[in-house]
């Protein structure tokens, strides 16, 4: 059944995926976000409408909501201006809690909402899991409305701030490369699978109230991430894996650098295993998705990535000589 959505987080990394995948299934998609001219990758959409609004403002989200069948609030921040809890609390509960009113207010029964594998609000290693786990039990709470949530591992894709961003790291980093947490352990997902992920759960009943861990198929340390990404790119690097003393240090460093790159909470985060239970296969075994491994998908999106500055690089070697 073809449905009316308003999506939350629809022009992010995730949520172009998931509000593409909507599209394609004719579903008709309200998407929210402060700069609606930034978008033009959603406004060729023909069943999307995107709309300049204040997520955090109640009166927006009602008004929104209006006629709505569903909800999907993919809203996430990695990092927080103060370490404090506060910037999380804001993002992910804050504003939880005005998506139920909101949605009670104007009878909207079904909410997709986007968690983080490992949250939990009292034993959350870090501010940002104790968040993402507080919200989620909010909304699970909600009586009245059919929730969903996620939980994935870390989400890989083109466009990512995982894979890509350790790409630039060692693009400009000769030599040794110094590596925070090296031995934490991941479940990397790929992006495209949690966007079908929530739209195979739209209308299934069994998925009410459930609570889903996603991840790929494959586990490893983020060293070996690290060392892979360093192997396409064809740089020569020694990946070091520090201790848990020189990697808090980093953090204390890092957190006060531009785009925040490493924190203290991230740090805290990454105390946890990022992986899912063993035998546990939910993209498989409950929405039938064949989970696509990192040896499959970062080639493709990394090296176009590489041959795009190795271009550059030669064009402006060409215009100085």
């Amino acid at each position: 059944m073809k449905q009316q959505i308003c999506v939350l987080g629809g022009s992010g990394f995730v949520g172009l995926r998931v509000v593409s995948a909507l599209a394609a299934e004719g579903h008709s998609i309200r998407v929210l976000t402060r700069r609606r001219e930034r978008h033009r990758e959603l406004l060729v959409l023909p069943t999307v409408e995107v709309i300049d609004a204040d997520i955090h403002n109640p009166d927006d989200l009602k008004q929104y909501f209006a006629g709505q069948d569903t909800v999907i609030n993919l809203i996430g921040i990695l990092n927080e201006k103060r370490d404090n809890g506060k910037g999380f609390y804001h993002a992910h509960v804050e504003l939880a809690q005005k998506v139920i009113e909101a949605c009670k207010a104007q009878g909207v029964k079904r909410l997709l909402h986007m968690s983080a594998l490992n949250a939990d609000a009292a034993t959350g290693s870090s501010y940002y899991l104790r968040s993402k786990g507080e919200a989620e039990q909010r909304v699970h709470a909600a009586h009245g409305i059919k929730v969903t949530s996620f939980r994935p591992s870390v989400i890989f894709g083109p466009g990512d701030n995982f894979i890509n961003r350790f790409a630039e790291l060692l693009r400009i980093t000769p030599g040794v490369f110094p590596l925070a947490c090296g031995k934490s352990r991941f479940a990397p997902v790929y992006v495209g699978d949690v966007a079908q992920a929530f739209v195979r759960s739209l209308d299934n009943p069994a998925t009410y109230g459930q609570r889903y861990n996603l991840c790929g198929p494959h586990e490893y340390t983020l060293q070996q991430l690290v060392q892979y990404t360093a192997k396409l790119m064809g740089l020569k690097r020694r990946v070091i894996s520090l201790g848990k003393f020189s990697s808090l240090l980093q953090a204390n460093v890092l957190q006060y650098f531009p785009g925040k790159p490493f924190s203290r909470d991230n740090y805290r985060s990454l105390q946890t295993p990022n992986t899912c239970n063993k035998g546990e296969d939910v993209l498989r075994n409950v929405f039938g998705i064949e989970p696509r491994a990192i040896e499959e998908e970062v080639p493709r999106y990394l090296i176009n990535r590489v041959s795009r500055q190795q271009y550059m690089e030669f064009r402006r070697h060409a215009h100085r000589e």
